[in-house]
């Protein structure tokens, strides 16, 4: 294979690992012929600081010595398998960055000879970049089941991000996904390793003088779990060890794997996990207030803040004048920044109508059902809108 096919067939499956709020669209580079067009999987990111960039994601080997029975790269399917070296991987990316076709790197790999050698593969292919080729663009990097610490922080120490797959939530319910993996010493340990590393080295190791965020990603449904499991979980790594972001990929049977004729989990799920992990982490929710169901999933027909604002605030709407900005991000429609809108509004004056706060950004028809302006239900003032 010429290196552009290789990078097809390393990429083609990367739409399974979801990063950088990544749309997993393919983009489509005009410099490049129709075969090649599917050969570089760039994809429209989000940056943790909001910067918009085109992500290129891929593996560095999909030869894998892992058989975890949902991986499309799992040791013993038939198919053709593919590899770069770090300064083929390297010089190529450098190529599509020169040619603006590519800004950023998501970089990981299947597993052979262990996860430190591979690691330390990951780790020279970052070196050759930042060191030799002067790269100073966005670097995701993964940490491979099995590393070592002190290569973990010789990554964090390169990447603006790095992230490693739990994959389910807990022990037993990776032993239904990964039997060979250790949920605890391989996946989990790797996350503390991270913080404590943040709490102990000065921010100036890092390349660009702060560490790297983290992020995680689980199977969503894979296991046989519940939402309650996926987010207790995603709450105790966001509380304990400041991870960033956790990602949900929703369950998708793959040809010639032992969960072939598993069906698919519906994608509502996966976007029902993502809207409560948010709430977690920016609306100061806490666990114990999701609108669970008795099974210990949410609901797929409501989004969950809406779900517990149905339940706490139809009977005893807020006042918007008088909320603080806690109450305020319970409200369906206000979000951090028109909480904060409306608490500079409410220095200038009362807020008394819809009108207001529709100025100020707010959907004011997901608002009105649960709120008072002014001491007034404000039901009655939808037909203005």
């Amino acid at each position: 294979m010429d290196q552009l096919e290789t990078l097809q067939s390393l990429s083609e499956q990367m739409e399974f690992e979801h990063a950088e709020e990544s749309r997993n669209e393919p983009a489509k580079p005009a410099c490049f012929t129709p075969k090649e067009q599917r050969a570089v999987f760039v994809h429209p990111a989000q940056l943790p600081n909001g910067k918009q960039v085109k992500l290129l994601k891929t593996l560095l080997s999909s030869a894998c010595e892992r058989d975890c029975y949902y991986c499309p790269f799992r040791a013993g399917r038939d198919f053709r398998r593919a590899s770069f070296k770090p300064q083929e991987f390297a010089e190529l990316f450098m190529k599509l960055y020169q040619s603006n076709l590519a800004e950023g790197i998501f970089l990981s790999s299947g597993i052979a000879a262990g996860g430190a050698n591979t690691q330390n593969k990951i780790l020279d292919t970052a070196e050759i970049l930042r060191n030799k080729l002067g790269f100073r663009g966005y670097l995701h990097l993964k940490i491979m089941p099995g590393a070592e610490k002190g290569q973990v922080l010789r990554l964090m120490q390169l990447a603006d991000r790095v992230s490693i797959n739990l994959e389910a939530p807990n022990t037993e319910r990776l032993a239904k996904l990964a039997p060979n993996k250790t949920f605890i010493e391989e996946l989990f340990r790797p996350l503390r390793w991270v913080e404590e590393i943040r709490q102990t080295q000065p921010a100036y190791k890092g390349w660009n003088g702060r560490w790297p965020s983290t992020v995680t990603q689980f199977v969503a449904g894979g296991s046989d779990e519940s939402d309650l499991e996926l987010l207790t979980t995603t709450d105790w790594l966001m509380k304990n060890v400041r991870l960033t972001r956790a990602y949900y990929s929703a369950f998708y049977p793959i040809r010639d794997t032992p969960m072939e004729n598993k069906a698919a989990v519906d994608p509502v799920r996966e976007h029902r996990l993502y809207q409560a992990s948010f709430l977690l982490r920016d609306y100061g929710f806490d666990l114990e207030e999701m609108p669970f169901f008795q099974d210990g999933n949410l609901p797929l027909t409501t989004d969950p803040k809406l779900a517990w604002a149905q339940q706490n605030l139809i009977g005893r709407p807020l006042e918007v004048n008088r909320a603080e900005r806690r109450e305020l991000l319970r409200i369906p429609g206000i979000g951090p920044k028109g909480a904060d809108a409306i608490l500079r509004a409410r220095r200038l004056g009362k807020l008394r109508d819809l009108t207001s706060l529709k100025k100020l950004g707010i959907v004011t028809t997901r608002v009105a059902p649960f709120v008072l302006l002014d001491g007034r239900r404000v039901d009655t003032q939808l037909s203005m809108f």
